[in-house]
């Protein structure tokens, strides 16, 4: 009995063990079952949204818009800009381990995710109380930036790895560096490590040092951060820290990484100290499109923009505001300097781009003033009127409108040379009363005004707006010897493959002044410097200009022009605030005498064409009635003004009576 039960309790205990095994075997394999299903669950749901990864080679992008001055050097650069692909033999050897040591040591080991690296970063993380390290590989990195948005979620790290796993199922691990090194971001526009060589160092990739290498290796980072042309200090210290790495995973010596450490570089930088000649090439962009059509591929344009001029354009704005501009209450303003044949060689549209990316010398439409006067003035002289002809300055009413001097007075019998010297209003309005509206329209439209014009009497002292290019463009014709030319920008746009896509080969000159009337207006115009209005704008040499003030001081502007260049300039405030008595032979005058002197510099001194036969004189015509306008003409002024054009109040003062007002 005892035997048996001393048997029978010995096989009882087995199968309890066996029956407990089975337990824990059943259970395992159930929630093992139940873990398979939750993790096909969760990769189910964050792949249901995952991106075409069809589109691996082509993925889309903004092409690229490259602008460059005269002497070549890069001014601007939109969309984002891609190099040659490069392949990874093709490279130096140090190139890709800079890369390997700095962004992923494991890269041959892994199988697109680093189980090793992200628990390390959870722990350094975990005891910093903070996010310090990143766990993600190349591959990860490679698969966020073809595939996914800078958006940080769970879901999109998650997304990150399975495709990043996908990528290393689909390509062997060198194909997947050349990928990397083609497609990821660099800074200042840069993507893929030639374009970041080109744009940083002006060199192909495969022609970079190792010093220039570990520079690169550093930026993907933090490309913005580490931008060895925003923060060459940040860049230097990260550069030494991939050496280090290198020296770490053998990839170089300690001896090796300490040469390499005393090498520097030269730096690409755009043309100009400043973002100033982004009004420039703003204006520009805005045109491409109208040569090639919308970029389908990366463009490079060859634009007429001077570096020097550039700056000097530049330093005249900001400096004479800045001496002038608090006293002044002048808060903004705008310089075009362009060739006689329209070229523009500089822009300024304002006086800090970082602050305002508003263009006042294309986009800003302001009253002009006096300095719509050249065009009045040409219009008399194309009705037969001679600089001698004699015209009398008196008080003068058409219609309801009654324009004053600026001066306040009158001087009585003068010549149509010395009215445009000095200024005179009433003169002005009298002009415009003979010669007709319509033909002073004409001849504004004629010479490049584009903007519309007000059909009233007071375009003769410049009521309707215009912009500072505009008026710059429609003035040259008295620098070339009448000649009509159109503003521009662009010389020249190839594609990457250096294709021409347009060249600036001209139609022909196309006259716009016969060059008698080009003779006279140059010489009374050149009078309005030598000892009108513009005294302030003398700069030594053969040089002629126009004064502009308009009511209340809310707009100065000075145009003016040698053989050799044209240059305007607007003073005011982008809220039409009155300034304090800022004439256009002020601020404005002196701004273009400083700049106009040094951008003309060593440049050859030329004399305006002089002509012998004189202009036709005028036939003695009946003096206008002072007191108003009579019969049709009369009436015809008396019209009321559009809104938009009428000045405020019975009368007005919209010029300088004498320089330095």
């Amino acid at each position: 009995m005892q035997g048996q039960g001393a048997e029978g309790g010995g096989g009882a205990a087995p199968r309890r063990r066996r029956s407990v095994l089975g337990f824990l075997v059943r259970w395992t394999l159930i929630l093992g079952i139940w873990a398979c299903v939750c993790v096909l669950g969760v990769v189910a749901w964050y792949a249901y949204d995952l991106p075409d990864t069809r589109n691996l080679v082509g993925a889309e992008r903004r092409p690229s818009v490259t602008f460059l001055a005269t002497d070549g050097s890069v001014i601007a650069t939109y969309g984002e800009v891609y190099g040659e692909a490069v392949q990874l033999r093709d490279l130096p050897s140090y190139v890709p381990a800079a890369l390997l040591a700095t962004e992923d040591r494991r890269f041959y080991q892994h199988f697109g995710v680093d189980l090793i690296g992200v628990t390390r970063a959870l722990y350094q993380n975990w005891r910093a109380g903070r996010l310090v390290e990143g766990g993600s590989t190349i591959t990860q990195q490679l698969a966020k930036n073809l595939f996914l948005t800078p958006e940080r979620s769970f879901r999109r790290k998650v997304q990150e790895a399975m495709l990043a796993v996908w990528l290393e199922h689909r390509f062997g691990k060198d194909e997947i560096l050349t990928i990397y090194l083609n497609r990821i971001y660099f800074g200042s526009g840069s993507y893929g490590i030639d374009a970041a060589a080109r744009r940083y160092f002006a060199k192909p990739a495969r022609r970079i040092s190792l010093y220039e290498a570990a520079v690169l290796a550093g930026l993907p980072k933090a490309p913005s951060r580490l931008n060895p042309l925003r923060d060459p200090e940040a860049a230097t210290a990260r550069a030494a820290e991939v050496l280090d790495n290198m020296v770490e995973t053998g990839a170089l010596s300690a001896n090796e990484a300490a040469a390499a450490k005393t090498q520097s570089t030269a730096l690409v930088r755009p043309g100009g100290p400043t973002q100033g000649n982004r009004y420039f090439t703003d204006w520009a962009m805005e045109q491409v499109a109208g040569y090639v059509g919308a970029a389908t591929s990366d463009l490079v344009v060859s634009t007429t923009l001077i570096p020097r001029t550039q700056v000097l354009a530049e330093w005249a704005v900001q400096a004479t505001l800045a001496t002038d501009a608090g006293k002044s209450e002048a808060g903004q303003a705008a310089l075009v300097a362009l060739a006689p044949d329209g070229a523009v060689q500089a822009m300024v549209g304002g006086r800090d781009y970082a602050e305002s990316q508003f263009n006042r010398a294309s986009q800003a439409l302001r009253q002009p003033g006096s300095a719509f006067k050249p065009f009045v003035w040409l219009a008399a002289l194309e009705a037969g009127w001679r600089p001698d002809s004699p015209i009398v300055d008196q008080p003068v009413r058409i219609g309801n409108w009654s324009p004053r001097n600026f001066s306040g007075r009158h001087v009585g019998q003068t010549t149509l040379a010395e009215a445009l010297a000095q200024s005179i209003n009433t003169v002005s309005a009298q002009l415009v009363q003979r010669v007709g509206v319509d033909r002073v329209i004409a001849v504004a439209h004629r010479l490049g005004i584009t903007s519309e014009l007000g059909r009233d009497a007071s375009i003769a002292l410049g009521t309707s707006e215009v912009t500072p290019v505009e008026l710059a463009g429609a003035l040259a014709p008295f620098a070339n010897g009448g000649e009509g030319v159109i503003p521009y920008a662009i010389r020249e746009i190839r594609d990457r493959q250096s294709h021409v896509l347009y060249l600036r080969t001209g139609s022909g000159p196309r006259r716009v002044v016969n060059a008698e009337y080009v003779a006279e207006m140059n010489r009374m115009l050149a009078g309005t410097i030598a000892g009108g209005t513009a005294r302030a704008a003398a700069i030594g040499r053969p040089a002629a200009g126009k004064t502009g003030t308009t009511q209340d001081y809310r707009d100065a502007w000075f145009a003016g022009w040698t053989p050799e260049l044209v240059g305007v300039v607007w003073v005011g405030n982008d809220d039409g605030k009155s300034m304090r008595r800022v004439t256009g032979g002020g601020l404005p005058a002196s701004i273009w005498r400083n700049f106009m002197t040094e951008a003309l510099k060593g440049v050859p001194t030329h004399d305006f064409p002089v002509y012998a036969a004189p202009v036709a004189a005028l036939p003695p015509q009946p003096e206008p009635a002072p007191a108003q306008g009579g019969g049709w003409l009369g009436n015809f002024f008396s019209r009321p003004a559009p809104p938009s054009r009428a000045p405020p109040g019975g009368g007005f003062r919209t010029d300088d009576g004498k320089s330095g007002n």
